[in-house]
C-alpha cells in the first residue's frame, strides 16, 4: 500500500476544477466526487449531419451537481451515436452558414433549460483545411454566449507547435481558438492509447511541452489542464495495427497488480507508475495508470504555471485517492 501525507504542505494555489461523466455514471461514485469540483461537464451533446444538437439525457447529473454547487458545462461535439468523432459532420456544419446561424440560439435555449454554466465546444478531426472556419465557429458561439453572460471553452489536442501534422491536431489552432474561446482545455493525455505502443497515458514531460506551447499564445489563466483518471493495460509483445490494449480505472489498476502479485514501479521521468504482469496463458502484458504521485506532479504544475484550473476524464473511471489529494494541494474555484 502506498500512502502519501500532504497534511503539513501549504496549498499550492486556487484552480477551478472540472470533471467529465457520462450520463450513466453511479450515483454513489458521482457523489464522492461533486463536492471537489467547480464544473461538472456531462457527455455529450453531439450534431447531426444537419447541423441540429442531439439530445443528452442528463438531467441526473445536472440536479446532483446543483445539490453539491457544481456548475455544468453543456459539452458540444461531432460524436456520433456509434461513439465516433465525425469529420464530416463537422464539415457539413462548418460549410454550412445557415445551420451555425441556428445552433448558437438551438443552444442558449438548451442551456437555460438545462440551467447550464457554459459551454465546451469539442470538436475532433476537422479537416486541416476549415482550420479557420472552425475558429470562426467557435467565436460566433462565444460571442453569442458572453452575451447572455456564459462563458465557452475549446478543448484543444495536445499540440508542441502550429506546425504540427495530422488530422486530430492541423484545424486545432491554438492562437486562433485561444482568441476565439474565453478559455481552453488542453487534452494532455492518450500518448498511450488503445492502439498505440505501450508508454504511460499522460508523461510529464509531453504534457509540459504541450502546455509551454498554449503559454506561448495564451495566458495561464485561460487554460484548464487536462489530466487522466485510467488505465491501460497492454499484451504483449506489441504489434502495431494489431495489439489493442484494454481499458479501466487506474483504482481497478491497482487492484489487478494486487490480484496477479505484480510490483509497482514509478517512471521518474513520466512521472506515472507501471507494472508488468503474465496472465493465466503465460502472456506478458504492461500496465500504465495514474495515481496520488502521478496526478500531484500535473496539479503542481498547473498551479505553478498560473493555470485556470484542470480537468479530469473522466469522473466514472474510479480513483478515489485523487479528490482529497487536490482537497490537500489547491483551494477549490467556486463561482
Amino acid at each position: 500500500m502506498l500512502a502519501i501525507d500532504y497534511a503539513d504542505e501549504a496549498p499550492l494555489g486556487t484552480l477551478g476544477v472540472n470533471a467529465y461523466a457520462y450520463p450513466y455514471i453511479g450515483g454513489e461514485l458521482l457523489d464522492s466526487v461533486l463536492p471537489y469540483l467547480t464544473y461538472l461537464t456531462p457527455f455529450t451533446y453531439g450534431i447531426t449531419p444537419a447541423g441540429v444538437l442531439a439530445p443528452l439525457d442528463d438531467a441526473r447529473l445536472l440536479e446532483r451537481a446543483a445539490r453539491y454547487g457544481a456548475k455544468s458545462l453543456m459539452h458540444l461535439s461531432t460524436l456520433t451515436p456509434e461513439g465516433n468523432f465525425s469529420s464530416e459532420n463537422a464539415a457539413l456544419l462548418l460549410q454550412n452558414d445557415s445551420a451555425q446561424s441556428a445552433l448558437p440560439a438551438e443552444i442558449l435555449q438548451t442551456m437555460a433549460k438545462k440551467g447550464s454554466y457554459g459551454l465546451d465546444v469539442d470538436f475532433e478531426y476537422v479537416p486541416p483545411e476549415l482550420r479557420e472556419d472552425y475558429a470562426a465557429f467557435v467565436c460566433r458561439l462565444r460571442e453569442a454566449l458572453n452575451a447572455e453572460g456564459k462563458p465557452a471553452v475549446a478543448a484543444l489536442a495536445p499540440k508542441t507547435s502550429a506546425q504540427q501534422r495530422g488530422l486530430l491536431y492541423e484545424a486545432h489552432d491554438y492562437a486562433l481558438l485561444s482568441k476565439a474561446a474565453n478559455a481552453v482545455f488542453l487534452m494532455t493525455y492518450e500518448w498511450g492509447y488503445t492502439y498505440g505502443e505501450p508508454q504511460a497515458i499522460a508523461p510529464l514531460p509531453q504534457v509540459r511541452a504541450v502546455l509551454d506551447y498554449a503559454l506561448s499564445v495564451t495566458a495561464g489563466e485561460n487554460i484548464f489542464l487536462g489530466a487522466p483518471l485510467y488505465a491501460y493495460d497492454w499484451p504483449l509483445p506489441y504489434e502495431k495495427g494489431r495489439t489493442r490494449a484494454e481499458t479501466f480505472s487506474s483504482q481497478a489498476a491497482v487492484a489487478r497488480a494486487r490480484l496477479v502479485g505484480a510490483e509497482i514501479e514509478f517512471d521518474e521521468t513520466a512521472r506515472s507508475p507501471c507494472y508488468h504482469y503474465f496472465d493465466k496463458m503465460r502472456r506478458e502484458h504492461v500496465v500504465w495508470f495514474e495515481d496520488a504521485r502521478s496526478l500531484r506532479a500535473k496539479i503542481a504544475l498547473a498551479a505553478e504555471k498560473g493555470l485556470q484550473g484542470i480537468g479530469f476524464w473522466q469522473a466514472g473511471r474510479e480513483l478515489a485517492q485523487a479528490w482529497p489529494l487536490l482537497d490537500a494541494l489547491v483551494t477549490l474555484e467556486t463561482i
